[in-house]
């Protein structure tokens, strides 16, 4: 590395002892205090200016996000509001045969009863999943009840 004898500024001999990389290689100790702030600008300048092109960079190159869909359950209170469609549309599907059929599918599904599967488990105790007829749930199929039908009924 260079290691100047003087100051490039005032002329002055310089003497360290070390030689750091932050040291200045072209003044003294006084001069390179006033210049300290010109050669640390730069830095920081481009250090800043990679940071913004990285940062753009790569908000460009993402995908957009998908569009926004909202899926609401079938036995949802919010979609009474759609019933009315149904029955507007019911007229022209009843010619066909189609329109009563729809409307007595999603009144049955809603009326269903429910049951609680109540198969003894390992602890001893009658299982609480919910199924949809008096049968057992997925984990104790072709287990016996513990509880008599009328107890399994869940009432709601």
């Amino acid at each position: 590395m260079y290691k100047p004898n003087f100051c490039a500024e005032c002329g002055t001999k310089v003497l360290r002892l070390r030689w750091h990389s932050w040291t200045s290689r072209k003044f003294c100790n006084d001069c390179a205090r006033k210049f300290r702030k010109a050669r640390v600008t730069g830095s920081l300048l481009t250090a800043l200016a990679l940071l913004v092109s990285g940062y753009v960079a790569g908000r460009s190159r993402r995908p957009a996000p998908p569009p926004l869909t909202i899926v609401r359950r079938a036995d949802s209170p919010l979609s009474d509001a759609q019933a009315p469609r149904i029955s507007t549309l019911a007229p022209s599907a009843a010619q066909s045969g189609l329109g009563l059929t729809v409307a007595q599918n999603s009144a049955a599904t809603v009326e269903e009863d429910v049951y609680l599967c109540g198969a003894r488990t390992r602890k001893g105790t009658p299982c609480s999943r919910r199924v949809q007829a008096p049968r057992r749930c997925w984990q104790h199929k072709g287990m016996p009840a513990m509880l008599p039908q009328e107890k399994l009924l869940v009432k709601g």
